[in-house]
């Protein structure tokens, strides 16, 4: 499970569109919920550029998704799907969501431009909101207080999308109760799984990833700054390759 400076503080997860947290992390946040600690869903368009399904019909696969794995949810209006721009507006926006949350650690899509577009620049977008939330002179935000976060994390959507400049952190989801929980707010969204095996390519990723470390299945999340630890039993079990 993830450190944090706060025992049991928030983690704040985003998605570019309804399914991508599900997908890219959802393991993580049913075990984080299974823990005890609360979890905040952000979704920044309806996917109404896609497809397969209607916006109605994806927020609502999105609130049952949430449901599954324990986690509230909210949408955000930005500029929709397929059209997401890096903003100094959206990036404040953002922030302001993360002092409202006051989360410990922040979880977003990753940087790398070989995805949909919305994906990295909404990585960039809450990189940016990460470091407003903390001035106290901003005045857009004046009205809540500054927060600073522990650690920002990205999540890839696909292989093409993992960083390769960072060392990742795999996340052990192997439990049982932790793969059913994925798996259901995986196939929650089925607009989407009924036409292409995007569950069964999630869930092999992980298990490749799991198999290099010697674990059942793995996410790897990847860390936007040095992971800062007190002591190095917190770091003790490393990666085994067989």
């Amino acid at each position: 499970m993830l450190d944090n400076l706060t025992e049991k503080a928030p983690l704040l997860v985003f998605g570019a569109h309804p399914d991508d947290i599900e997908f890219g992390c959802g393991g993580i946040v049913a075990q984080e919920v299974r823990a005890g600690r609360p979890v905040h869903l952000v979704v920044c368009s309806r996917g109404e550029a896609g497809t397969r399904g209607t916006p109605e019909i994806r927020e609502a696969e999105s609130q049952v998704a949430a449901r599954i794995l324990g986690a509230s949810l909210e949408f955000m209006e930005l500029d929709g799907d397929a059209h997401l721009r890096v903003s100094a507006e959206h990036a404040i926006s953002l922030a302001g969501v993360i002092r409202q949350v006051r989360p410990g650690i922040v979880i977003a899509p990753s940087l790398v431009e070989n995805q949909h577009p919305d994906h990295a620049r909404l990585g960039r977008l809450v990189r940016d909101a990460a470091r407003l939330a903390r001035f106290g002179g901003l005045s857009e935000l004046k009205g809540s207080a500054p927060h600073s976060i522990g650690s920002l994390f990205y999540y890839a959507l696909s292989l093409e999308a993992e960083p390769r400049d960072l060392s990742p952190i795999l996340y052990d989801v192997s439990g049982e109760e932790t793969l059913t929980a994925w798996m259901a707010a995986m196939e929650a969204h089925g607009s989407q799984v009924l036409a292409k095996p995007y569950v069964e390519a999630q869930l092999t990723r992980a298990r490749l990833r799991g198999l290099s470390a010697g674990l059942g299945h793995a996410i790897a999340l990847f860390p936007a700054d040095p992971v800062v630890v007190g002591g190095l039993e917190s770091v003790a079990t490393g990666a085994r390759s067989f």
